[in-house]
């Protein structure tokens, strides 16, 4: 978030001041995120969870080793662990979903973490291989309890729809990453103690395998109390219209309502079918890796290169994803990624050399980040509360159902495909089997794509092709530019877009200041009385029909024409507004909103900030309020903001915003005849 307070800052600097906007805004993002401390806290669970989970990987594996002196059973040490861990997904996600929808997540939670840190200490005192893979099994059914509970309630914890995105962020590079090389690193640290003090004899194999098994068991004991003591907001509920528990239908019902949701809304019809897609073809992929990798004339390796370039591409797509968002709804965007990752897989597929193979495989895992990431925000943010845990239930027995069928399918068609040898222009040349399979599992990813971007689809009058090279190029699909003035008061805002306006039209742009909102407020008023509407919710509606109708009479069309279209109190004050004046939630508001504008957000957001004065704003209590409300819309979307200080005469405030706003539209100017100079 920048934030003007120099009437006299040279252009210079308010360009720089701009460019540097972009590049630390991710950060300001996440820091708002993590400010919520509620949310902090299930982080720092999620935190112990993952590095559990991750341990637990090898610390079985290391029990199982020292329990099974045959080679061949050591041997399938790691894929048994696994296999015990991955087989729970597909008969008690569901199972998850539905609790986490019908009782208090932090119940479950707690209830959860219990069982798994008492079924590792078991583990530790049966010492049993067979037990050591039915407790495994355990912990993974309650895995699977615990993943839905806990992904339902993080939207609950966030003050904003738009934060979504940024909470998944974070909750990925826990999980995936500063939680991995603390679990693989923990367990380094425990497998050393030997060498630390210089240990000899006995069974150290088995004694430090159980250390490490017990050590998991702890982590999940510390989650359970944090969850139950420091998370109590875990058990709230941010739906008004959600039902108590007692007044819930039962258990299957609840699992067929889940079912018949997912089926009749194309928004989660269209997400599980392109995760479907997306699945199968990451497990074509992990089951003809091996084989593909000695198609390169690679060996081990070759092997790892390719799992470190997708993993580089999944983190470099979850990076870009919120960028690319604001340029292209997140709707299309899921879809389109996964076509895309489809193709690129099928470069993959005919890659005749390591690095053509690697930077595709790059492409594949940029495109599953961003689709992934896409994913779960659509989820977190467009699926109502109580369904959003049967919602998230659902997406892990597909990624379990799909992963494990397609990871297992695949290396049967290798062995029915084996190599072949063709001829090229006369020349012999030999076919590894798995690339007909990977281009098997390029075109389920591409048809599956395109079926959830129909679905998924809301803005089909929109080309998707255009829309989608201007997002990469990071423009908006509409050549012009929108720029809103929000403020707490009508006659701030209301001078200072006029204001600015003129600035603009005396730089040489083409702009349009968009409705008199004094004839809009008449409108409405007009609207309201002879409707007779006393309601608030019938209030808004007819509020937002006003929107609608300028957005799509001048706004829209002066956009496609190029212009930049400046509009004062556009969606952020009346959504404060509404929100400090009313019973109505946020979130039910801005959803409002969303449909009214067509998801049309502005460019640039200019906010006109009230100062503060021993602590408190000036003005009533309304207007604190609404400031109040604004200021954290800035906080949670930076790259959108530039807050000015409001304080001062008419025309300082301005200066200020002329200043802060005509560097950046620099390159925007129309060229000067030749005949005018």
């Amino acid at each position: 978030m920048t934030e003007i307070q120099d009437a006299d800052t040279p252009a210079t600097e308010a360009g720089q001041a701009g460019q540097a906007q972009s590049s630390v805004s991710t950060v300001h993002r996440l820091r708002s995120v993590l400010a919520i401390r509620p949310f902090r806290r299930l982080w720092l669970v999620t935190y112990l969870c993952s590095v559990g989970d991750w341990l637990s990987l090898l610390a079985l594996t290391g029990l199982v080793s020292t329990m099974m002196k045959s080679y061949e059973w050591q041997s399938f040490a790691l894929p048994l662990v696994v296999l015990t861990q991955l087989l729970p997904g597909i008969l008690f996600a569901p199972i998850g979903g539905v609790l986490a929808d019908k009782f208090d997540r932090r119940k479950v939670m707690v209830v959860c973490d219990v069982l798994r840190g008492s079924l590792f200490i078991s583990i530790a005192l049966v010492g049993s291989p067979i037990w050591l893979f039915v407790a495994n099994f355990l912990v993974g059914c309650c895995a699977m309890l615990w993943i839905p509970a806990k992904e339902s309630a993080v939207p609950n914890l966030l003050r904003r729809p738009d934060q979504v995105e940024s909470a998944n962020q974070l909750g990925l590079v826990m999980t995936y990453g500063i939680s991995t090389i603390s679990g693989f690193g923990l367990y380094s640290l425990i497998a050393g103690i030997p060498g630390y003090l210089n240990l000899q004899g006995g069974n150290l194999d088995f004694s430090i395998a159980t250390i490490a098994v017990v050590v998991n068991g702890l982590l999940y004991f510390t989650s359970a109390i944090l969850v139950a003591t420091r998370l109590p907001e875990l058990s709230g509920r941010v739906s008004s219209t959600r039902k108590k528990d007692e007044d819930k239908p039962g258990f299957v019902a609840m699992l067929g309502e889940g079912l018949k949701f997912a089926g009749k809304t194309p928004l989660v019809r269209g997400l599980l079918i392109g995760m479907i897609g997306a699945f199968a073809a990451a497990g074509v992929v992990i089951g003809t890796a091996k084989l593909y990798a000695s198609s390169l004339l690679g060996g081990a390796s070759t092997f790892g290169l390719l799992f470190v370039a997708v993993f580089l591409g999944l983190a470099v797509g979850m990076a870009t994803a919120p960028r690319l968002a604001q340029r292209l709804a997140y709707n299309r965007l899921f879809g389109v990624t996964i076509v895309l990752a489809g193709i690129t897989l099928v470069l993959v597929a005919l890659a005749p050399h390591l690095w053509i193979a690697l930077l595709a495989v790059a492409l594949v895992g940029a495109c599953a980040g961003v689709a992934f990431l896409t994913g779960l925000t659509i989820v977190g943010s467009q699926v109502q509360d109580d369904m959003r845990g049967r919602t998230v239930a659902l997406i892990q027995t597909l990624l379990k159902v799909v992963l494990f069928g397609a990871s297992g399918g695949a290396p049967l068609l290798l062995t029915l495909l084996q190599k072949r040898q063709i001829s090229v222009f006369g020349h012999p040349m030999e076919v590894d089997a798995s690339r007909p399979v990977m281009l098997g599992g390029a075109v389920i990813a591409i048809v599956l794509g395109l079926v959830a971007y129909r679905q998924m689809d809301d803005r089909r009058e929109e080309p998707v092709l255009s829309s989608l090279f201007a997002a990469i190029r990071g423009r908006r699909h509409t050549k012009g530019l929108l720029i809103a003035v929000e403020g707490d008061t009508r006659e701030d805002t209301s001078v200072q877009a006029r204001r600015l306006a003129a600035a603009l039209r005396a730089e040489g742009l083409d702009v349009l200041l968009a409705a008199d909102p004094e004839h809009d407020e008449r409108r409405l008023r007009t609207m309201l009385s002879s409707a007779e509407l006393a309601g608030v919710r019938a209030q808004a509606l007819v509020a937002a029909a006003v929107r609608a109708d300028v957005v799509e009479r001048q706004v829209r069309p002066a956009l496609d024409g190029g212009s930049i279209v400046v509009m004062e109190r556009y969606v952020d004050s009346p959504l404060a507004h509404f929100t400090a004046t009313s019973s109505l939630e946020h979130q039910e508001l801005e959803g409002l909103v969303d449909w009214a504008t067509g998801r049309l957000r502005p460019d640039l957001t200019i906010l006109l900030d009230r100062p503060v004065v021993d602590g408190k704003r000036i003005g009533p209590e309304h207007h604190w309020r609404v400031q109040r409300l604004l200021s954290e819309m800035a906080a949670a979307d930076p790259d959108r903001y530039l807050v000015v200080e409001a304080e001062g005469d008419v025309d300082e405030v301005a200066e200020r915003v002329r200043a802060a706003v005509v560097p950046l539209l620099a390159g925007r100017r129309r060229p000067v005849p030749e005949a005018a100079v």
